[in-house]
């Protein structure tokens, strides 16, 4: 870490002040970035897509549980894949605290993948997660909300995500947020991928607070440089300061899913 200028209380405060305007004018523009997102066109849902999941075969219409919003989050499990991302884990673990406030605000989070049911079963007993993974295995679910992609997609060099033509491979990343009126009609309302995933991510909003920042500094220079599944870094809670953490090789779908731009 570079370093930096030592000044006085006084001065320091001046610096601090100048930057608490630009925080303002962020805190602004977020929220009108967040106006203009709930003012986006919606699209009619004709498709009956069918999901697995704890409570057996379920509809989307039940998926959301009663309420009228739904937030899916698409985590990168493919059938039968050895991987588990370590950017879709890092995002899971943030998301058990914030079940109980949203469902008490008419809105359902839970996650989809493609992989089958057991399987995700199977994981999220592992990782100790309590939120709902339901599995569109056999649905042209992700398909349709471009996290999934055939051999021909991937082969051709080329998949459609985050609303353009980019390197890809079979799963991706993403989130979905879906409404259902009073009548049962549903309607997809918004969809983000790449970085646009950052947003849900609590740690990394800890660590924009911090003199290193995200401290992605490793070859990919993004977070598969240095988290891990949150059962796997094998110290307890505590860190060895003296030693560097070198990461695995990452996947392509974690190094691009991450690199990418909202």
């Amino acid at each position: 870490m570079d370093p930096h200028k030592i000044v006085s209380r006084e001065e320091w405060l001046v610096a601090r002040k100048a930057h608490l305007a630009n925080e303002k004018a962020l805190t602004k523009a977020r929220d009108e970035l967040s106006r203009e997102r709930r003012a986006l066109p919606w699209v009619k849902i004709d498709k009956g897509y069918v999901f697995q999941g704890p409570n057996g075969k379920e509809t989307l219409a039940d998926l959301f549980d009663g309420r009228s919003q739904l937030i899916v989050y698409h985590f990168m499990l493919g059938p039968g894949s050895k991987h588990r991302c370590p950017g879709c884990s890092f995002l899971a673990d943030h998301i058990d605290g914030s079940l109980v406030h949203l469902a008490h605000h008419d809105v359902t989070l839970l996650v989809v993948s493609r992989a089958p049911f057991a399987e995700l079963a199977a994981f999220k007993k592992r990782m100790g997660w309590r939120f709902k993974w339901v599995s569109s295995f056999g649905s042209q679910f992700n398909y349709d909300y471009h996290v999934s992609f055939t051999n021909d997609q991937v082969s051709s060099g080329k998949v459609d995500y985050n609303y353009s033509m980019q390197d890809g491979n079979d799963e991706l990343p993403g989130a979905s947020v879906f409404y259902k009126d009073a009548i049962g009609d549903i309607f997809h309302t918004y969809s983000s991928y790449g970085r646009g995933g950052d947003l849900l991510i609590g740690a990394y909003n800890y660590l924009d607070l911090t003199p290193k920042g995200r401290n992605e500094t490793g070859p990919n220079y993004a977070l598969a440089d240095w988290v891990r599944l949150h059962d796997s870094y094998g110290d307890g809670d505590s860190v060895d300061l003296s030693r560097s953490h070198h990461a695995a090789q990452a996947s392509e779908a974690c190094r691009g899913a991450v690199r990418d731009e909202p």
